[in-house]
């Protein structure tokens, strides 16, 4: 009796395509690579998971690590192998310290087998080879803690935190990221990113570094202002430093701007100014429910808050994460990722027609935070 349920299940698991499937859907993507070498059948299930597999996933860390190292790095070590899609391109932001230790490096027991302890060459080593990694540090931390779309966001103002977006290969949309500083940058190279002539460039993430530099202010409207002409969504802000693409900057400590550029019909993005007169619970929240009439879908669709250093707590009388429970309120199955950083990029922009963004002076602010929501299709 045995023997004939044994074969019988060998015979289905060998020629029912709809059963292979099925099962290897609850096969994280590592391991789907390693089952697709078991026959021809198989091959082509994993394949057709894999092209199902689209929806954005991330992955978020925060607390204390016990000295064994940053929080984040710790957890991307054991979580990345069991997500269930193949990243294509990744945005990665944590606190400064999850860089700046210098005995605490990405994936340190792996480093140990390579020649280069670079950051970046750490920071690869986690993802697929060819995986586009943006990787930034910033003052402070806003995630969506993992496991669901609807678990409530949470601000770290301080402390160890950070968090990975990864985005899979999705038809009908490309999302590239971009690195620029003096030596680098010319109008071809915005083209080349996909920043200007791309009639399908829906939304612009740009995040500067070093801003308070002699001459970053002129570099960074030079990118911002043919920006500001474009049918697009841009918002960011201003980041402690960089960790990946790397650029072929003119020298230590010189300024630069990185950012993602996601290009796509089906993309559509929509963003809020909550200026230094938004200080309260209820002016947040009404803030918040202006992107609301942007109505954006929320399956697929990642909130960003950008803010300043001075607001958080310290803003809102002592009261703690205001801004992202506000954003929680209004959009409860929306995930929300950003920073507190030390200047915002960014403007309202919650029209879906033709609408065009208002001059690069009128979108950088100080004391001010930039919520906005991007749907992938």
């Amino acid at each position: 009796m045995d023997l004939t349920i044994e074969s019988k299940a060998g015979y289905v698991l060998s020629n029912v395509a709809e059963v292979v499937e099925k099962i290897l859907t609850f096969v994280p993507t590592k391991s789907l690579f390693h089952t697709a070498s078991v026959c021809a059948l198989w091959r082509e299930c994993a394949r057709r998971v894999l092209r199902k597999q689209q929806n954005v996933t991330w992955i978020s860390a925060s607390g204390s690590s016990g000295g064994s190292g940053h929080v984040l790095p710790r957890k991307l070590d054991e979580e990345v192998e069991n997500v269930y899609l193949l990243p294509k391109t990744v945005l990665i932001m944590a606190d400064v310290d999850a860089f700046n230790q210098q005995d605490n490096h990405f994936l340190k027991k792996k480093v140990k087998k390579s020649s280069s302890s670079g950051k970046t060459d750490e920071l690869r080593k986690l993802f697929p080879k060819g995986c586009d990694i943006l990787g930034i540090a910033v003052p402070g931390i806003v995630l969506t803690p993992m496991g669901s779309h609807s678990n409530p966001p949470q601000e770290f103002e301080e402390g160890e935190a950070g968090f990975a977006i990864m985005f899979p290969n999705i038809d009908g949309i490309n999302i590239r990221s971009f690195h620029f500083c003096k030596r680098s940058f010319s109008s071809t190279s915005l083209e080349e990113a996909g920043l200007v002539n791309n009639p399908s460039l829906r939304v612009v993430l740009l995040f500067g570094y070093e801003a308070f530099k002699s001459g970053a202010a002129r570099f960074l409207n030079q990118i911002i202002e043919p920006l500001s002409k474009a049918n697009i969504l841009l918002a960011g802000g201003h980041i402690e430093s960089v960790t990946s693409p790397e650029s072929e900057c003119c020298n230590p400590g010189s300024y630069g701007v990185v950012g993602l550029a996601l290009s796509g019909s089906k993309i559509q993005g929509a963003s809020v100014l909550l200026e230094q007169d938004v200080n309260s619970e209820k002016t947040a929240e009404a803030a918040v429910q202006r992107l609301k009439s942007a109505n954006i879908p929320q399956h697929n669709t990642l909130g960003f808050m950008f803010a300043c250093v001075g607001r958080g707590r310290h803003h809102y009388n002592s009261k703690n994460n205001v801004e992202a429970d506000a954003f929680r309120k209004i959009f409860p199955n929306i995930p929300l990722f950003g920073f507190f950083g030390n200047g915002e990029i960014g403007c309202d922009k919650i029209v879906t027609e033709d609408y065009i963004l208002t001059d690069a002076e009128n979108l950088q602010h100080g004391y001010s935070t930039v919520m906005a929501l991007v749907h992938l299709g």
